[in-house]
Formats: C-alpha cells, structure tokens, sequence
C-alpha cells in the first residue's frame, strides 16, 4: 500500500469516516468469534484515516534513520507524529469495547493493552472451587484423629479379640468414648442390636466412627444415644436406664439398694428436676438445642467423678431429694400421693395466702399430671416447691408471672397485685403486725424492678432485676416478706459466704439439716418402708 497516497488521495475516505462511527456497542467474545471480519472491517477503517497515515509513515522514516521507535507517534520530529484525535493522549486506541467499564464513553482511564494485540480476546474468570461443607451423616472425622483413635481401639480389643460383655465395657465407655460410666449399658445396647451379649471390635467402629459419633460433641452423643428411634427429642422415660445404671454403680447411693421404693423415687425427682431447668418450652420433650443451653452434661461428668452424690447439687443430691420428698410426704396426710388445696395452704407453716393457692390448682401456671380433679401429683409439687423456694430462677420467675397475670395479657398492672396483697395486709392486721398500704407497696416494686412502665412490669422486666422474686413474696408469701422486710441477717450472711449457691440451695440445706435431726415420733413408730425419714443419706 502506498503511504502517501493514503494519506493524501483519500481524503474522501476520511472525511467521512467519523471517528465516532468507530465507537460501536458492545460485543461479546462469541461474536467476534463467530465473525472474523468484524476485526478485519474494524482495522481498515482505522488504517483508512488521515491520523493513522501520518503516524506509520513517521515510524517508517524513523526506521530508516536508525532512531528509536516510539508506538505511541512520540518521535523526534514534533507536531504531526500524534496518535488520531479521537482517542485519548497516551493511550493505545480501543478495538471494539466489549464492556462499558473499557468503552471511552464511560471509563474515564483504562490500562493500556499491548499495541501487538489490539484485539486480544478477554479470557473467562477462573471459577472458585468450593469445598464440600453438607455432608449426610455429618463431616467425616480427620485422617489423623481418626488413625489416633483406631489406635487406641487396637490397643483395647487385643485383650479381647472375641469382643466385649456388658461388664467389660464401662472402661471403653469411659476412656475412649469420653461418656459418664452410667452410660455403658446404654452405648452398650445400641451396639449390640441383636442382642447377642457381645460387643465386637467392627461392630465398635461401625456405630462409633462409621455414624460419625467420633467428632461429635458430647451434647450430640449424649443426645443421640437417649433419645428413641426416629424421634429428635429426649423424653423423661428415656433417662430411666442411665439412672438405674446410676444408682446400682454409685457409692453414693449404695445405701438405697435395699429400698427400690425409694430408688425409683430419687430417679423421678432427678428427671423432674432436669426437665424443670433444662426444658425451657415445658413440653416434656428435651431437645437438643435445649440440652447444649443447659448444664446437665457437666452435671453428669461431674457425679460421674464424685464419690459424695450430695455434693453434685445441681439434679443428683439426694439430700436435695430428702427434702423435696419430706416435705410432700408431710403435706399428703392420707398418703395416697396426692395433695389438694387444704394440703398445700399448710406448706411452709401456712406461709401462702389462699388466693395463690387457688390459681396453682387453677392450672394456671402449669398443667397438672395428675389426671384427677382438684388433686396435684408428686411432679406437679416438685416444680411448685423448686419455684416457690428460689423465685430468682427464669422457670420460677416464669411460673409466678403466669398465676399473678390474671388477665393473661403479658402484663402485670397495680390492680393485679393489689388483688393478691389485699390477703396479705389482712393477714398482717390479724397478726398485729403493721399493715404496709399498698400505695407504698407499689412505690417499693417500682423503685425495685424500674420497669419500662411504671403502670405495667412484664416478664423481661423481672428478668432483668435480681431481687424480683421478691416482688412475688410481696404479694403472697408472709413469711418471707417479713423476713425481706427485716433484712434477715442470717441469710445475708448466708449469700456473702458462698455466693455461688442459689437459694434453693441454701434452703435445701438448712431443710436437710433440720429433717435429719427432728425425731418423727409418728413415722418412726410405724416404720413403714413410705417413711423418707428412715432414709437419711
């Protein structure tokens, strides 16, 4: 092609070519793909304008004269060596702008691509391979924990190569699974589905590390291995075989072999009392969600290690029990393991006025087990005497609201608790005491919880406050009102030398003491087996 003659014969080519005509809209890597001339039409009219003749032949003459090649038209030879005027100062002209972020119509600076390839083609972004984070039966456990653990089981079952019996297998439980040895008989079973009496080393790592038990939490071991076939929550009947297993292997409880009457006893309160605490939805179903929340797996590590049940307060004291049962048994005159109202006015030296007792055998609170009318069962007393005798716990708190809050509206207004302190300043009229008008009363629950309104308190108010249970015994319990009233040195004693114990378990401990040591002359002399009294731990 003759560099002049373009540069001076077509100037009918050039004049109308406008370099805007140049700006095209964008195209996608597959058209140019499937049409080459595209780049081929594109390159002859950019070759095709006056600029880009000047340009080559000022290179060309640059060549010959032995000077550097600058690509960008900066030659010695000033003025006309510039790159065409449509396309910004230092910068490579743009083939066909495939994205408006390269287009000169909306980027304002671009990189410079190399002259030599215009027209490369922007290559796809390399795709992110994302690691498998679902897995079926749960993330398999590691190489090196996993060789570590075959290890240890290679070490155990080569003493027994025939596999394990239910009296060989509380070590594996404890040292390899890492559960309380009361759980062996239960891990047992679940192994040995055919019921053969034998635990092989496969059938071991086939349910141990197979199901994936390995690299679970002790919560989700503990959970899966209680709960039921096709259910995904644990029932009060299901800890049954952890407790027996308890209490046939625990020093502690050795003295109670010979009384199943008050084994099974000491199991269901232990059962009440973890279902009181743990199962926040009061649903008699146990969840998981429920049981990582609570502290029943460090409860049970820790009597699974202490030799004194009665210092594991938390669910497993059989003092605990003692008192708990004592105190029905002294109620249940009859005996027939059920209380009415006139049994339950009489708890704690007739310290609850009438009117709350009404709403607990209204149901309110808490719906009755007992399936008979007007009758409360020994479950439904547990949760009412752990809520009347530590109202600074969220169930207690819970089950207090729920009876005062007559309306069942969430709120507890003045006229509300002024229906349950009227029987209150009566009664104090009728000791001789100095009645407290309930106008001052309301100032002092106020001035105590500093609710969000000072016309309703609701429950997140309560919880908030650590001395709202007062505000309960205020209402309906004399005894303990006059004893806040009087600020009871002894308990503030009490609470400044051990902190950490709540006040269930102080007053279980003060009621322990003074079981153990009272003679009661009428249940001693009958001797009957019914009798708590003849059972002290």
């Amino acid at each position: 092609m003759d560099i002049d003659s373009v540069g001076k014969g077509d100037g009918d080519i050039g004049s109308c070519l406008d370099p805007e005509l140049l700006i095209l809209p964008e195209l996608s890597p597959l058209a140019l793909k499937s049409n080459p001339s595209i780049a081929d039409d594109l390159f002859d009219q950019w070759l095709s304008l006056p600029e880009t003749g000047r340009l080559v032949k000022s290179l060309i003459d640059d060549a010959k004269a032995g000077n550097p090649i600058n690509a960008i038209g900066n030659s010695n030879t000033a003025g006309s060596h510039t790159t065409p005027s449509m396309f910004p100062a230092a910068s490579t002209p743009p083939l066909s702008p495939r994205s408006s972020s390269g287009s000169p119509r909306f980027s304002k600076q671009r990189s410079s691509p190399p002259l030599g390839s215009p027209l490369k083609l922007v290559t796809e972004q390399v795709r992110e391979v994302i690691p498998q984070f679902y897995f079926k039966n749960g993330r398999p456990p590691p190489k090196e924990l996993e060789q570590q653990f075959f290890s240890r089981i290679d070490d155990f079952f080569n003493n027994h190569p025939d596999g394990l019996r239910l009296h060989e297998f509380k070590p594996l439980t404890k040292e390899i699974c890492k559960l309380p040895t009361f759980f062996s008989s239960v891990l047992f079973r679940k192994i040995d589905t055919d019921s053969t009496g034998i635990v092989t080393k496969n059938g071991f790592i086939k349910y141990w590390v197979d199901s994936n038990m390995l690299i679970m939490d002790t919560e989700t071991q503990i959970f899966k291995l209680l709960k039921r076939h096709n259910c995904n929550y644990i029932s009060q009947v299901d800890f049954k075989p952890v407790l027996q297993e308890l209490l046939a292997t625990h020093p502690g409880l050795e003295f109670l072999k010979g009384t199943p009457e008050f084994q099974e006893r000491y199991a269901e309160t232990v059962v009440y009392r973890i279902f009181y605490y743990i199962n926040r939805a009061a649903n008699s179903r146990l969840t998981l969600r429920e049981l990582k929340r609570g502290n029943l797996i460090d409860a049970m590590q820790h009597v699974d290690q202490e030799e004194d049940i009665n210092k594991v307060l938390r669910y497993f004291s059989y003092e605990h029990f003692y008192v708990i049962y004592c105190k029905f048994w002294e109620l249940d005159t009859d005996h027939d393991f059920f209380i009415d109202k006139e049994n339950l006015i009489r708890y704690s030296n007739h310290a609850l006025t009438y009117r709350i007792v009404d709403r607990i055998f209204s149901q309110v609170p808490r719906k009755f087990t007992s399936k008979i009318e007007g009758k409360m069962g020994y479950e439904d007393f547990v949760y009412f005497m752990l809520s009347e005798e530590d109202k600074s716990s969220e169930p207690s708190l819970e089950y207090w609201f729920k009876c005062i809050d007559l309306d069942e509206n969430g709120v507890l207004t003045p006229n509300e608790m002024q229906f349950f302190y009227e029987e209150q300043l009566h009664r104090m009229e009728c000791m001789g005491q100095e009645p407290v008008l309930f106008e001052d009363i309301l100032c002092q629950i106020v001035d105590m919880i500093s609710p969000e309104k000072d016309d309703a308190i609701m429950l997140r108010d309560l919880k908030r406050c650590k001395l709202s249970g007062n505000v309960f015994n205020i209402l309906f319990n004399l005894i303990k009102f006059m004893s806040f009233e009087s600020r009871d040195p002894f308990l503030i004693r009490q609470e400044r030398e051990d902190p950490s114990l709540t006040e269930w378990d102080r007053f279980a401990h003060r009621e322990y003491i003074r079981l153990s040591m009272e003679e009661d002359g009428e249940d001693a002399s009958n001797g009957s087996i019914e009798n708590p009294g003849n059972l002290v731990g």
